[in-house]
């Protein structure tokens, strides 16, 4: 079969390798669709300390069933499946206390075990554990299925931020993540939804498909002043910082409403950590701040449902379909913000 390795920034390699046989607690898989993500693009770029080089990458990523380890009960060869990326231990405190997404054993599917960027795979022991393995409803299709990883993400943080009726929420950062909040955002109930972005031509194109009920370009305006303009000084309910920018961190506490929640849902860069913020207005203001980087098996499984249904569509977001060697492609595409989601498709 054929393989996307990572070996070392910048050198991923389309090459040759063995079908892998699953062991008795594990599922092969044929994958049909694997999108790629900003993460892909930073290992890509500078690797990641949890990987060690070689591996095959991809971790957004939904296939068929083709074969069963004889301890498995459950599935059975013609399953349509969606993995989840982030595999919890289980058995931790916060694991059995309900906060899966923060299990500090947590593993990875493309990073400590070879991910969907292959035209099979193995589902193992680790995610069948914990529920992992989520059967793709009738209708929906698998490039619709592996947009399910980073919604569950999407998800995770708004359920920590309270997004719900009637709140004003800002969305910062209009990549595919920040797309996801603006859809979820208004499923969850909220009155208005704002999209902020820096760049004219992404927001555009953005808004041109998720349509948020306002937009701001944070290149040519004063973001703290078109939303305190825009909510007659009120400022918002709920800000989601889906951008890596200190900037609209320290821009979303100026701008928040009393009592209003901000999630720090985008990791900032490991050379500048830290922002400056007021305090005083967190005092004051009675403001929550609270942070999300990933989901919980159930998260995921809440995402599929939600886009089967049709509550949050993702299929128009699907800008590009490539097949598995244009996997460096892909990962350009996402880096450049040419398009919003790319899926990589092996069996093409």
């Amino acid at each position: 079969m054929k393989v996307v390795r990572f070996y070392a920034p910048g050198d991923l390699r389309y090459e040759d390798a063995d079908d892998p046989t699953p062991g008795p607690d594990e599922v092969k898989i044929k994958v049909w669709a694997t999108s790629t993500c900003g993460t892909d693009v930073k290992i890509f770029g500078a690797g990641h300390q949890n990987l060690d080089p070689p591996r095959v990458i991809g971790h957004e990523i939904a296939g068929e069933v083709v074969e069963v380890g004889t301890a498995v009960d459950g599935w059975q060869p013609g399953d349509r499946v969606q993995v989840i990326a982030a595999v919890p231990c289980g058995e931790c405190e916060e694991c059995t206390h309900g906060k899966m997404s923060v299990c500090p054993n947590q593993v990875s599917m493309g990073y400590q075990f070879d991910g969907g960027f292959a035209e099979y795979m193995i589902v193992p022991r680790a995610v069948l554990k914990v529920d992992g393995l989520n059967r793709i409803p009738e209708g929906l299709s698998y490039a619709e299925a592996s947009v399910a990883e980073p919604f569950a993400c999407a998800i995770n943080a708004q359920s920590l931020a309270r997004v719900g009726e009637g709140d004003d929420v800002v969305v910062v950062g209009s990549g595919p993540i920040g797309c996801l909040h603006v859809r979820l955002a208004r499923a969850n109930g909220a009155r208005r939804v704002t999209l902020v972005e820096l760049n004219r031509r992404r927001l555009d194109q953005a808004a041109g498909l998720v349509k948020p009920d306002e937009t701001i370009c944070a290149g040519e305006v004063d973001v703290v002043e078109a939303v305190m303009d825009l909510t007659n000084g009120r400022g918002v309910d709920v800000t989601i910082t889906a951008t890596a920018a200190g900037v609209a961190q320290e821009q979303a506490v100026q701008y928040a409403a009393r009592q209003g929640r901000i999630s720090f849902f985008g990791g900032l860069p490991k050379d500048r950590p830290t922002i400056t913020l007021d305090s005083n207005l967190v005092h004051y203001r009675e403001l929550t701040i609270v942070g999300a980087n990933g989901s919980s098996p159930a998260n995921n499984k809440d995402a599929l449902e939600r886009i089967g249904s049709g509550a949050v569509p993702v299929l128009d977001l699907i800008t590009h379909r490539l097949p598995l060697v244009d996997v460096p492609r892909a990962i350009e595409i996402v880096r450049s913000g040419e398009g919003i989601k790319v899926t990589i498709e092996p069996q093409s």
